[in-house]
């Protein structure tokens, strides 16, 4: 028993270790082969994003999250946007309105004002306009703007040189990590008086996944080979630690630290991973024309107080077409509240945490180990496919609830492939292993230990079932009684192990010299046994002849330095001619092999 389940883990090693190899090998193919590389890294990706947002919208249905409260944003929506028209006759309105707008709420002194608003080129038409809008920024310490980064040919715009103020010192960071993607070649400057006052300027780039969902946001961005960044981020780091970005102290390695007060989890490539709360207006939302009407004291709704608020001043009008996919059901959100989504995380700390790769591998090496012991240990198929299948739901249920509980995003894709492909093959291998068993126990049942020979109970099954076929379809057969000649004289002289030596030879002789469809067995003894299938008297007697002198001629090794010569007597039998018994068939051949021995051995002995 210790020897079959030594064979069955051995075995099972050599699968395991061959599939390794089979892996490693097309790791190299694929790291050779860039295009099918990119479409299977890229098939993965979108799979696995598809099953972020799956647990997302499962999670906010399940466990609506609460937004932040003092989180407001003031919405140029569809009905502002109508209102705008035709209060001002024109869009973009002029800009003093928003200068306007900033006084009035700065009057119930809110934590930021934070525009996702792009005041790009100056209007000839109102550049008093312009003035008063940068003056009144300026003049705040709380106020935001964007600007965006991009990739134009340097034909149509140069790149411009930013103010050192707008860029974040990471020269005490121990790890930077930015994806290529956010790395910027030009950009859309605002209005100088923006730049170059005090007002804070954050970058408002969001890249979409390639199937075209905001699942994450870069807090930071490279332009010039200097950082600069993203506008929320800025605008949560001062509302948290009170202070100016330029006075940040960052780290950027699995996470970005802001003055060790603020951690954000960072995936790979730089980014934070959003977690979402609901969909588009989850957030206060405040039309642009009910804040005018409240400026104009003409409102018939109560006024919002906008005390301690953080105040979003952007579209989200369809015809501006400022509109993110997101990964939740019915997912479209504005810019303008990606934006606030991403402040909502950085205030509850609430970003997705991602596992890295040396979690994950640890992850699939014990789902790989587990998968195996469950099929190695399974009693039955049905238990087996039924028991991997409950681990494969139990499984998803822990990547829902760790998204849920911890805002931790587990792989499920690779995992669930993976347990496929490692049931597969862990069952083929279980089914090889058992056939190993089955075939050793069938060897240990039939094979003679010593000659490797069919053992007596094989040969007297074969004989029955032979006489069996040889009535139903009219054949003969025949049978040959083999005894080595002076053995017991052999042993007395050479030692035991000397005769087991030389019964092994002759067994490995008689097999050589007998046919494939022949059965060779030892009978008992110095005794052996050839059962020859559709086989007359006249071929077996040919054959015993033929075997006869193959063992005369040989030289027998009886140890490492001496030989010897042995010979055997033969005595054949053939159903139907001689006898229709096993035991007729065994007692004609014993006669015969006698009277070879009694006329001189090393013959064989023939009935008259």
């Amino acid at each position: 028993m210790k020897k079959i389940l030594n064979t069955k883990w051995f075995t099972l090693i050599t699968y395991l270790l061959l599939l390794s190899a089979i892996l490693l090998v097309g790791f190299i193919f694929l790291q050779n082969n860039k295009t099918l590389k990119n479409v299977i890294t890229s098939f993965f990706e979108v799979a696995e994003n598809r099953t972020f947002d799956y647990r997302q919208s499962i999670k906010i249905l399940h466990k609506q999250p609460i937004p932040n409260k003092d989180i407001v944003v003031i919405a140029i929506d569809d009905a502002s946007l109508e209102f705008l028209w035709d209060k001002y006759g024109e869009w973009p309105i002029p800009r003093s309105v928003y200068a306007d707008m900033v006084k009035y709420i700065e009057k119930d002194k809110p934590q930021e004002i934070i525009f996702d608003l792009l005041f790009i080129k100056p209007i000839r038409s109102e550049k008093t306009s312009d003035k008063a809008f940068a003056d009144t920024l300026n003049s705040f310490n709380n106020t935001y703007v964007g600007m965006n980064f991009d990739n134009v040919s340097y034909d149509v715009r140069l790149p411009a040189n930013l103010p050192d103020r707008l860029k974040v010192d990471l020269s005490n960071s121990s790890s930077i990590n930015i994806r290529k993607k956010y790395t910027f070649l030009n950009c859309r400057t605002i209005l100088p008086e923006l730049l170059e006052g005090n007002v804070h300027v954050g970058m408002t780039n969001i890249i979409r996944n390639s199937d075209g969902i905001v699942r994450q946001i870069a807090p930071l961005v490279v332009y010039k080979d200097s950082y600069y960044p993203y506008l929320a981020f800025q605008a949560g780091s001062d509302y948290l630690t009170g202070e100016d970005t330029k006075l940040y102290k960052l780290s950027f390695n699995k996470n970005l630290n802001v003055n060790n007060e603020i951690s954000i989890p960072l995936n790979k490539n730089g980014e934070a991973i959003l977690n979402w709360y609901g969909v588009s207006g989850t957030h206060t939302m405040y039309p642009m024309y009910k804040l005018i009407k409240d400026m104009e004291n003409i409102s018939e709704n109560n006024k919002i107080n906008f005390k301690d608020k953080i105040v979003f001043i952007g579209t989200t009008a369809t015809a501006l077409h400022d509109t993110k996919s997101v990964p939740i059901q019915e997912g479209v959100y504005p810019g303008v509240e990606v934006h606030a989504t991403f402040f909502n995380n950085m205030l509850d700390n609430n970003f997705i945490k991602q596992t890295g790769a040396a979690s994950n591998v640890v992850l699939y090496l014990f789902i790989t180990a587990l998968v195996i012991a469950i099929v190695m240990y399974s009693t039955s198929t049905v238990f087996a496919v039924l028991s991997t299948v409950l681990f494969s739901l139990a499984y998803l249920l822990v990547s829902y609830y760790a998204m849920e509980m911890f805002n931790l995003w587990i792989p499920v894709v690779i995992p669930v492939v993976l347990i496929t492909i490692i049931f597969a093959l862990t069952f083929i291998a279980k089914y090889l292993i058992k056939s190993r068993d089955f075939e050793y126990q069938y060897k240990l049942a039939t094979i003679d230990g010593l000659t490797e020979l069919y053992n007596h109970r094989y040969f007297q099954d074969t004989l029955r079932n032979q006489i069996e076929i040889s009535r139903r379809y009219g054949q003969p057969f025949s049978l040959i009684i083999i005894d080595i000649d002076y053995f017991k004289k052999f042993n007395d002289t050479y030692g035991h192990q000397a005769g087991d030596a030389v019964l092994r030879q002759v067994a490995q002789t008689l097999k050589k010299n007998s046919r494939t469809t022949d059965y060779v067995c030892r009978y008992g003894g110095e005794e052996m046994s050839i059962i020859l299938p559709n086989t007359s008297t006249e071929e077996a007697l040919f054959n015993a002849s033929r075997i006869n002198k193959a063992v005369a001629e040989k030289e027998f090794h009886i140890n490492a330095n001496e030989t010897s010569k042995v010979t055997i007597s033969l005595g054949v039998s053939t159903f139907p001619d001689n006898a229709e018994t096993p035991q007729a068939l065994i007692e004609f051949a014993d006669k015969c092999l006698y009277y070879a021995k009694e006329h001189g051995r090393n013959q064989v002995g023939k009935m008259d």
